[in-house]
């Protein structure tokens, strides 16, 4: 089994070069639940861990996603049907 799942673009503009973008299923996890709107700490709570490390794993995907607040990353998310 892999530890990583790949993202990419349901059907990516022909006039751009998309990346692929590789998270690792932890970061799935926690993207998926960021798109249901819910702060660090329940996040943290329901993945029985602290609220640091959530924040380094979002500052992960956001290192690997190219972006830099919230809003970014579930505007990302959602144009890719992560969800």
């Amino acid at each position: 089994m892999s530890i990583t799942e790949r993202t990419s673009p349901k059907s990516p503009p022909p006039d751009e070069v998309q990346e692929e973008v590789v998270l690792s299923r932890r970061e799935l996890v926690v993207l998926t639940h960021l798109t249901e709107d819910m702060t660090l700490e329940q996040l943290a709570a329901i993945l029985f861990v602290t609220r640091n490390t959530v924040k380094s794993q979002l500052r992960s995907i956001y290192r690997k996603v190219g972006v830099s607040n919230r809003a970014d990353i579930l505007r990302w998310a959602r144009d890719r049907g992560i969800s």
